[in-house]
């Protein structure tokens, strides 16, 4: 398959249209992010119970994103994509209909646990379209890039235009208004992306042989001991940000006293940081090594920022300009770990697929994790608990980037060079 090398600053000028189909569709998701939960305790429901909902849809999330890498490879990126946007369309109607509309737990766990499966198809599956037009070594780059806009989405328009809605329509006329943005989202990839190359290696393969292709992504985890590691570094890489967009508010709110606003605004001035972050840490990560630059930078950063969106606030009180500090250097340092989406096809090259469905499965288990641990955690030692355990996980992860061997296209680490250099010497 021939590739369109013509990229600015890393970027993919092939896939333009669909980075921006990623932005604009990410803002309508994002939208409930860093206010749904703090809402649903407002219809009455018990913080636990908030938290059990974003477990349940980070459950199906998690589940989706396992197979939508191969799913991808299978029937082609673009028509994962138009499933994931359908079935978001369908169940965010009838979770606001239904179950916020009438405060019903019950329909809220169920429509909202299924929609759950939409975002992660439309979303991982531009991985897939990525990997097979972009040459290897300028993956790292165009995954900065795809990180990149998911952040513009999600966190910076998903954050700050709530914050001025909310006030005038309120949180459910909010959520309603996200419908636009993903129609308008999933409408632009499914024009633009028309044309864009796709695997066809798999699509004549036999019913059986897909479903073993499919399961590869499961068996990948145990055969391939640096996949596994490298599974586990990606789950820990965004507890902190689903975890904090669920309890963080909690604290900021009912405790600081920000308003609503002042929230969804400190939380987009992170998502606005990840913006540049992104690029920059998938750029280093070409120069300086994809492992180095998770490690030392992604666990060491995570770790501190972490400990320190806790307490900066803590001590400085209801004080809009020291909030932001902490919530600039979680922007900066969660992006450190997007060299992780280039590792993982480059650990399986035969079965690339199969290795961005682990990707996104970790991913997707990150998204249940967070909240999992929070509602375990929080009825006994409140958010430091939490903040705790994201923290302790983040130091763990560094320990393990040190047993990841991966071989990176294009550079040459200071071992190989070592061995190199010493095989030079010998045979002069």
């Amino acid at each position: 398959m021939s590739l369109n090398n013509k990229q600015w600053f890393g970027l993919p000028l092939n896939l333009i249209w669909g980075y921006i189909a990623i932005a604009i569709f990410m803002t309508g998701d994002g939208f409930e992010l860093a206010f749904l939960s703090h809402y649903i305790t407002e219809l009455g429901f018990t913080p636990a119970e908030a938290s059990f909902a974003f477990t349940l849809y980070g459950l199906a999330a998690a589940l989706s994103a396992w197979v939508s890498g191969v799913v991808a490879e299978i029937i082609t990126p673009q028509k994962t994509m138009l499933i994931g946007f359908l079935i978001w369309c369908v169940f965010h109607v009838l979770f606001l209909t239904f179950g916020l509309g009438h405060a019903n737990y019950g329909l809220m766990l169920l429509f909202y646990g299924i929609r759950g499966f939409a975002y992660p198809l439309f979303l991982y599956s531009f991985i897939v379209a990525i990997v097979h037009n972009v040459k290897s070594d300028g993956v790292s780059s165009a995954l900065g890039w795809f990180w990149a806009v998911y952040s513009i989405g999600i966190g910076v328009f998903g954050s700050y235009i709530p914050s001025f809605t909310i006030p005038h329509i309120g949180e459910l006329g909010t959520l309603w208004m996200a419908l636009v943005f993903c129609i308008s989202g999933g409408l632009i990839a499914i024009v633009s992306m028309r044309h864009i190359k796709t695997p066809h290696h798999m699509q004549n393969l036999t019913t059986r042989e897909k479903f073993n292709e499919l399961g590869r992504a499961a068996t990948l985890i145990y055969s391939n001991r640096n996949i596994m590691l490298s599974s586990m570094v990606r789950i820990i890489n965004t507890l902190s940000l689903f975890g904090f967009a669920i309890v963080m508010p909690m604290m900021f709110v009912d405790k600081l006293g920000f308003t609503t606003s002042e929230w969804l605004q400190v939380w987009a001035v992170f998502f606005f940081t990840t913006i540049f972050s992104n690029v920059f840490w998938g750029i280093l990560g070409e120069k300086m090594g994809w492992m180095k630059v998770v490690r030392w930078f992604g666990c060491v950063g995570m770790a501190l920022s972490s400990l320190a969106f806790y307490y900066i606030p803590q001590y400085f009180g209801h004080n809009f300009a020291m909030a932001l500090v902490p919530a600039i250097l979680l922007g900066i340092f969660v992006a450190a770990f997007v060299p992780m989406a280039a590792v993982f096809p480059a650990l399986e090259p035969k079965h690339k697929g199969a290795a961005i469905s682990v990707y996104n499965l970790s991913a997707g288990l990150s998204n249940f994790l967070a909240p999992a641990i929070a509602v375990i955690v929080l009825p006994y030692f409140s958010t430091i608990g939490v903040v705790v355990a994201y923290t302790t996980l983040y130091v763990l992860a560094f320990f393990l980037c040190a047993y990841i061997r991966v071989e990176q296209p294009g550079f040459e680490s200071n071992e190989t060079r070592a061995i190199s250099t010493a095989k030079n010497v010998q045979i002069s």
